[in-house]
């Protein structure tokens, strides 16, 4: 992550942030998911049951991809922070678009662009950022969000 100044923030409007590193999505993940939120659907957990749908083996929930990006955030070498940042949190989402599915032992990553900042209070900025999980090899991703991070500087 880069640490920016706080006067300098609004010069990365409509820039890029980077791309995360490739993520490998195996049956073992989707299954922990499975747990967590207990969502066993078949298509995700069963993969004699999967070889015989449209996709042909199992999928990611769509919920494990959109998880995720916490995670690729911080492998995003050109994300960036406001200076004297105190804490950053999740601040929710204004659009989520589940566009493609996710195959058992894909890669995925995300790629990030700022696309508005606006400071709610001195010191504490709103960022909505673009990120969308791409999966390796394929034209579609799985995912675009407008994911909403408020940063307390």
């Amino acid at each position: 992550m880069k640490i920016v100044a706080k006067s300098d923030l609004e010069s990365y409007v409509g820039k890029s942030l980077g791309a995360s590193d490739w993520f490998a999505i195996n049956q073992e993940r989707i299954n922990a998911f499975a747990d967590t939120t207990l969502d066993h659907q078949f298509i995700h957990v069963d993969p004699d049951k999967a070889k015989h749908t449209p996709f042909g083996t199992t999928i990611a929930h769509g919920f494990l991809t959109l998880s995720l990006l916490p995670y690729f955030q911080t492998t995003m070498a050109d994300m960036i922070v406001p200076e004297g940042l105190k804490m950053g949190m999740n601040y929710g989402f204004d659009k989520i678009r589940f566009l493609a599915p996710v195959k058992v032992d894909s890669e995925v990553r995300a790629v990030a662009t700022l696309k508005e900042l606006t400071e709610k209070k001195p010191g504490q900025y709103l960022f909505n950022v673009e990120m969308t999980v791409e999966i390796k090899g394929e034209d579609k991703p799985a995912l675009i969000s407008d994911w909403l991070l408020m940063y307390f500087a």
